[in-house]
């Protein structure tokens, strides 16, 4: 299976982390979302999600349990929130992939989706591949789910500093503008808490480790369980 190409994401600091021959620091002492046992039962109907994306939802180099999904249904479970969410992430997907699975996806789902996790536009960004393409794919995806009453958290993505200014100028803005247009929670940089720190990044310096996935979880918890849908 395609997965996301390190050689282009690679920003400065872990550019300068990979170079460094010295020993690499121990892990952070972090907390993290999962570290504490629950303080509340879980309760209610079950909550069903869908976390639809490329390599970096697919868990690429981690451990069965280990990926992003499977960390935050726990964390959203120790909240009490009856979560289960299926992992729908294929490694090295581009937008347009992602676009063309999409209704088998859903129609695949044994109970309608309350909300959908997106995570798709960092191969298209690693091969070039046209900004508005991506935009097209992308305002799509988020058309289909949202004209089916399912809401959407997407996961935003920044263009690798080596692309150059034009194409981060193109490229950046997707998300923010998408999220807006359609009422999505957006997360602005899906890899912010772990992308300049080497030591939560797998070799590839693109993929996080299991560490960095918590990590991950805590910064994005927040986020998911506020756009999940009142209960009526």
């Amino acid at each position: 299976m395609r997965r996301l190409r390190p050689a282009l994401l690679l920003l400065p600091a872990l550019a300068l982390a990979a170079c460094d021959k010295a020993a690499p620091p121990a892990p952070e002492q972090t907390q993290s979302a999962l570290d504490a046992p629950p303080e509340i039962p879980v309760m209610g109907p079950e909550r069903p999600i869908l976390a639809f994306g490329d390599s970096l939802l697919a868990g690429y180099g981690l451990k069965d349990g280990e990926s992003y999904p499977a960390r935050l249904e726990q964390a959203l479970r120790a909240r009490g929130v009856n979560a289960r969410i299926a992992n729908a992430g294929v490694s090295g997907d581009t937008t347009a992939a992602g676009l063309q699975r999409l209704d088998f996806t859903l129609k695949s789902q044994p109970a309608k989706p309350q909300l959908a996790i997106i995570s798709l536009g960092g191969n298209d960004m690693l091969r070039g591949l046209p900004p508005a393409e991506t935009r097209k794919n992308l305002e799509a995806i988020l058309k289909r789910l949202t004209d089916d009453n399912i809401r959407v958290v997407l996961l935003g993505m920044l263009a690798a500093p080596n692309l150059g200014k034009d194409y981060a100028e193109k490229f950046n803005p997707i998300y923010p503008q998408l999220a807006q247009k359609y009422g999505a929670t957006l997360v602005p940089f899906f890899l912010q808490p772990v992308i300049d720190k080497p030591d939560l990044m797998q070799d590839d310096h693109t993929h996080p480790t299991a560490i960095g996935v918590d990590a991950i979880v805590t910064a994005t918890l927040d986020d998911v369980a506020d756009a999940l849908p009142k209960e009526k």
